[in-house]
């Protein structure tokens, strides 16, 4: 349970102050003062380096280097910045972040960087610097490997699945999570109208590439897709089973070699507990289908067998963590012991027709995300760095007829084997 002991250890409550946003030649001033920072820095505030390093969607963020150390400034800005200040956004979404991030320390210790202080008033958060680890997704451009990255993913969204639900919280606990997070609806709102509803429309700001226009045109036309796409969105708005990460891609993973960490939760709300798994998966599809345009052709079987391995390590890993914590932490209102274990009864039938059901709603929501990234607002580098016109076309074309064939198929395609032949329906060697 989450405890006011671990809440106060980072926040730092100040008096009301009107935001105003950092900049590199005002940091050091402004946060000068702060103890927590100057311990992890060392030396005076006016000899720190400060770098902006932010390059997402909506934040600003420092690397602020002193001379025993360095960590990571993040301010929520009150617009989105990859579209400018025509976006207004509530400043309140660092607020979201660092419970969610609080969170995520406590069910997957040592998953997330470490939280040094937070001021609500400023929409700040200051966090460990992870130092020597890189952005997943330039990894996997790159064709670098990182041990049991598979498992480990697996292992996250199963903790924070299982350990932010009915399955295992307190109820009282429970109802007080799902309450403090669906007032995220300033971003919940991007989600179900960015990823759910804008790939299948003539959305304003929208824009594909012209090479894939008459895949586009088939899948707007396609009636089955769209109403299986809402279907989706319902599930997303209606089934609050547990806090989910809510932005779960290659881009909002950090690792080293050995390490990974897992960053930017401020779309963090409480949905449906398969959204998290469905997200990474289509991440690591967009990966594996992109391949051709980053590797020769010595490397790409051998790297794309391996991207292959990490989806199926992630299901396996997923799968097995969810069954330990089910028959190990069950402590909440769904399916108690008492009708089940303390009547000699098994518990694996209902927990196989909850992972089913997690795994129906993950190769759905995984399809919608491989949509929404090529037609939609926000793009990936997967496909955006791709300078041969032609050969991205034919990639991307291929990405949303697997897109589509997941939400369409996502009830008959049974298991990790089925979900990986579906996704090779075509094959692109560049």
């Amino acid at each position: 349970m989450l405890s006011l002991v671990l809440q106060r250890k980072f926040v730092i409550m100040e008096g009301p102050q009107t935001y105003e946003p950092l900049t590199p030649e005002g940091l050091a001033s402004r946060l000068g003062g702060l103890e927590v920072l100057r311990k992890c820095l060392g030396g005076v505030a006016d000899q720190w380096q400060v770098e902006e390093i932010g390059d997402g969607n909506l934040n600003l963020v420092f690397l602020v280097r002193g001379t025993k150390g360095a960590a990571i400034v993040k301010q929520a800005l009150p617009y989105i910045r990859l579209v400018g200040d025509s976006w207004p956004l509530p400043l309140n979404r660092a607020f979201f972040e660092y419970h969610a991030l609080i969170r995520q320390a406590e069910r997957d210790p040592g998953s997330v960087p470490e939280v040094l202080y937070f001021d609500e008033n400023q929409a700040m958060i200051v966090m460990e610097f992870l130092d020597d680890h890189a952005i997943l997704r330039s990894i996997l451009i790159a064709g670098a490997h990182v041990n049991n990255l598979g498992t480990r993913l697996g292992q996250f969204i199963a903790r924070t699945a299982f350990r932010g639900s009915d399955l295992a919280l307190p109820i009282v606990e429970r109802k007080s999570d799902t309450k403090l997070f669906l007032d995220n609806h300033a971003l919940c709102n991007i989600t179900e109208s960015l990823v759910f509803t804008d790939p299948y429309h003539d959305a304003e700001l929208n824009h594909h590439n012209p090479a894939v226009d008459g895949v586009v045109t088939d899948l707007r036309q396609n009636i089955k897709l769209k109403a299986e796409a809402q279907a989706l969105l319902t599930k997303f708005v209606a089934h609050s089973e547990t806090m989910l990460h809510g932005d779960l891609h290659t881009g909002s993973v950090m690792c080293t070699e050995d390490s990974i960490r897992v960053i930017d939760p401020e779309f963090a709300t409480y949905g449906p507990m398969g959204f998290d798994l469905g997200m990474m998966l289509a991440n690591l599809i967009m990966a594996y289908i992109s391949q051709p345009a980053h590797r020769n052709s010595k490397d790409l079987a051998s790297y794309q067998d391996w991207i292959l391995d990490v989806i199926k390590d992630l299901v396996s890993a997923f799968n097995e963590e969810f069954s330990v914590l089910w028959l190990s932490e069950r402590r909440g209102v769904l399916f108690p012991h008492s009708l089940f274990e303390d009547q000699q009864h098994d518990s694996s039938l209902p927990l196989q027709a909850k992972q089913r059901e997690i795994w129906e709603d993950a190769l759905g929501f995984c399809g919608i995300e491989m949509h929404r990234r090529i037609l939609t607002l926000a793009h990936n580098a997967d496909f955006e760095s791709i300078e041969d016109a032609t050969l991205r076309g034919e990639l991307e074309a291929q990405n949303l007829k697997v897109g589509a064939r997941l939400i369409i198929e996502r009830q008959s395609i049974e298991d990790v084997d089925a979900f990986l032949a579906a996704i090779q329906i075509t094959k692109v060697t560049g």
